[in-house]
């Protein structure tokens, strides 16, 4: 395969005007969900009650650099698993009780919606060091539902669901970054840290890791680590339900650079 055309002398390796990265995303999600008004009270553990653990998921972004330093871009990575189960404990969501030994089916929804801007504090031939502010939009449902059935001692069990939603706009900022590791546009490293700390609403954090490999002026393949996503919002007294999670994973994908 041809080496990419090196860039004119004065130009950055990653010039451009629209970028469009998609990936695949093997998340390990941990955490729990929490009843409206309960805080510290009546946890469901989403992978150890509920079983929903890891699968595949994807990532988008698009960026427009509509000046040398500055960025609009939008992200999306969508949350949404199901999956049927029997519970090993007795547990509590939304005034519904579910006895140990029920077959129950668990959803969850957390979709991520995120607008942001970005600046380049730092932009050199051979990469960037920006500043990112993004509002997170997580779209949140949870539902536990059990059909009628007579669970393992005999006991008749009648048919029961409780479901919750939120929708929480969450403020991040952070540094991302990108290096070309030689004189060339062939090979680059890039990530970013995002955090927030909200007091008594919630929190959020996340980091991620890419290795890029360019193989045409407009295509390149990446792959990394989403090291970290954490979110957390606190349930209140009214109708908003808690959260807690954690996704982690690899990440492969390409990038579309026009």
């Amino acid at each position: 395969m041809a080496t990419p055309e090196l860039h004119a002398q004065d130009e950055d390796f990653d010039s451009y005007k629209l970028r469009i990265d998609a990936f695949w995303f093997r998340s390990n999600p941990s955490g729990s969900i929490q009843s409206a008004g309960q805080y510290g009270f009546g946890l469901v553990d989403i992978d150890k009650d509920l079983g929903l653990d890891s699968f595949s998921t994807f990532a988008g972004k698009m960026d427009w650099k509509f000046t040398r330093k500055n960025h609009l871009y939008f992200v999306v990575i969508p949350f949404d698993r199901s999956r049927q189960t029997v519970l090993n404990r007795t547990v509590v969501f939304q005034g519904q009780t579910f006895d140990a030994g029920l077959v129950t089916q668990g959803n969850l929804r957390a979709n991520l919606f995120a607008p942001g801007y970005q600046y380049d504090i730092i932009r050199r031939k051979r990469g960037h060091l920006g500043i990112a502010f993004q509002i997170n939009l997580f779209d949140t449902e949870a539902n536990i539902s059990a059909a009628a059935q007579v669970t393992a001692g005999g006991v008749q069990q009648a048919a029961r669901s409780a479901s919750g939603s939120l929708l929480a706009p969450i403020p991040v900022a952070g540094p991302e970054f990108r290096v070309y590791l030689t004189n060339s546009p062939r090979l680059f490293l890039e990530g970013n840290v995002y955090g927030m700390y909200l007091f008594g609403y919630g929190n959020f954090v996340s980091s991620a890791g890419t290795l890029g490999l360019t193989l045409s002026k407009n295509l390149s393949v990446n792959a990394g680590y989403q090291l970290g996503s954490r979110l957390e919002v606190k349930s209140n007294a009214s109708d908003r339900i808690g959260i807690n999670l954690t996704q982690k994973g690899a990440i492969v994908g390409l990038e579309l650079s026009f």
